[in-house]
């Protein structure tokens, strides 16, 4: 018998509605003689009411409690879950992170796995019960409950196929797959059959949200069988895997965009071998991430150094150079705001030149200001004003393709 892991999340198991269909679904794979572990996140909205308590009480909430409180919401899903299995005739439990030997680093709400042992599962599992796992959640080794941060539940499921070396590892979400684009604000973008581990890696990176860039990071180095669904809808998926098998002839694969983008620039610091270390190592401290760097060298012999941020992050930032301009011996620091981050992803840009120079070229045919770049083997991406973004996305996504309509176009010249 194969072994298949699942994730719902929480919009899948919103209601009692959709825990019922959850419940059926599992059902459907057990009648097959698969053996099923399933993986579900807090329902709806009710993590975002758990913070809202907390905050309630306290404006700095202590991180251990909170990840106490936080754990709550995936235990409730999944006990309803297995009560839904039950009325149905399946024989099932529920394991909360902790129960179904999931380690981690003892890291408060941004937790790392480190271990998961198998034991209780597999056992559960020979006896033929559906096994229903608690997402976004583990124990340190001390036996303090911890949190896996944003995604943690795509990383719970996919950590769980690795380590019971299971056959696929589908995560069933709101949208049928991955889209080309985000399909709610590019009207022309359509489902992928397959994309690669790196492709797909870039795109949650750089703003996609179909998956946590962690997860697909353990599918990756483990060769995790990776399939995106529709918790709605019975559809074929978006396949992530180590070489994408359709859909070769595309350059660039999909498009992300994110907004809420920064632009901070420090004038004339000194040019030594130490300013970027001692300006980077004072924002890593802090915590604050940093995305795109540009160095430029002044007539006065100093360098200006630009860069991207959160914009959730420019207080602090502004608040900790200004603090430590004697030490940074800069001249001046100034900031721009209300801006997004357009990229285009795809593996054939490594043996395809002048992909940039075609964005570009784009970009500026729709009168789109660039004011940073980045770039990588596979990736090239633009700091673009906020109230571009949609349109330049969209630009860029008809430029490369990527529309269904082109798609068709292509498929009618090969024939």
């Amino acid at each position: 018998m194969t072994t298949i892991v699942q994730k719902f999340g929480g919009t899948s198991v919103g209601d009692v509605q959709k825990i019922k269909r959850v419940a059926e679904r599992i059902k459907e794979r057990m009648d097959r003689g698969e053996k099923v572990v399933t993986v579900v996140s807090a329902m709806g909205k009710s993590t975002d009411a758990l913070v809202d308590l907390a905050n309630d009480i306290t404006d700095n909430p202590d991180p251990r409690e909170m990840d106490m409180l936080l754990a709550t919401g995936e235990q409730v899903t999944i006990s309803l879950v297995v009560m839904a299995l039950k009325e149905i005739g399946v024989d099932a439990v529920s394991l909360t992170g902790w129960q179904a030997g999931i380690i981690t680093e003892e890291n408060h709400q941004d937790a790392r796995i480190t271990d998961i042992r198998t034991d209780k599962m597999q056992k559960h599992l020979n006896d033929g019960k559906a096994v229903l796992v608690a997402g976004f959640q583990g124990v340190s080794e001390d036996g303090n409950i911890t949190t896996l941060g944003r995604g943690g539940s795509d990383t719970t499921a996919v950590a769980l196929a690795a380590a019971l070396d299971a056959e696929s590892c589908s995560i069933y979400t709101d949208v049928t797959g991955v889209y080309t684009a985000d399909p709610r604000f590019v009207k022309k973008a359509r489902q992928l059959a397959s994309i690669s581990y790196d492709e797909m890696l870039e795109l949650a990176n750089l703003g996609a949200g179909v998956l946590h860039p962690r997860a697909v990071e353990f599918a990756k180095n483990y060769n995790v069988t990776l399939v995106v669904r529709s918790s709605m809808e019975e559809v074929e998926g978006t396949y992530v895997e180590e070489e994408a098998s359709m859909e070769q002839n595309l350059v660039v694969r999909g498009l992300a965009f994110e907004k809420n983008i920064t632009k901070v620039t420090v004038e004339r610091l000194p040019d030594q071998f130490d300013t970027m270390s001692n300006l980077f190592t004072l924002l890593a401290d802090a915590n604050i991430n940093v995305d795109i760097i540009i160095q430029q060298m002044t007539s006065d012999h100093g360098i200006n150094v630009s860069f991207s941020i959160d914009s959730s992050n420019l207080g602090k930032t502004l608040d900790l150079i200004h603090r430590e301009k004697a030490s940074l011996c800069y001249s001046e620091i100034r900031h721009e705001s209300s801006l997004a981050k357009v990229s285009i992803v795809g593996s054939g840009m490594i043996s395809n030149p002048g992909v940039a120079a075609n964005m570009f070229k784009v970009l500026a045919s729709e009168q789109v200001a660039i004011k940073m770049v980045s770039t990588s083997e596979i990736a090239v991406s633009a700091v673009v004003p906020e109230e571009d973004m949609i349109r330049a996305s969209e630009a860029l996504h008809t430029s490369f393709e990527l529309d269904a309509k082109e798609k068709e176009k292509i498929e009618a010249a090969k024939a």
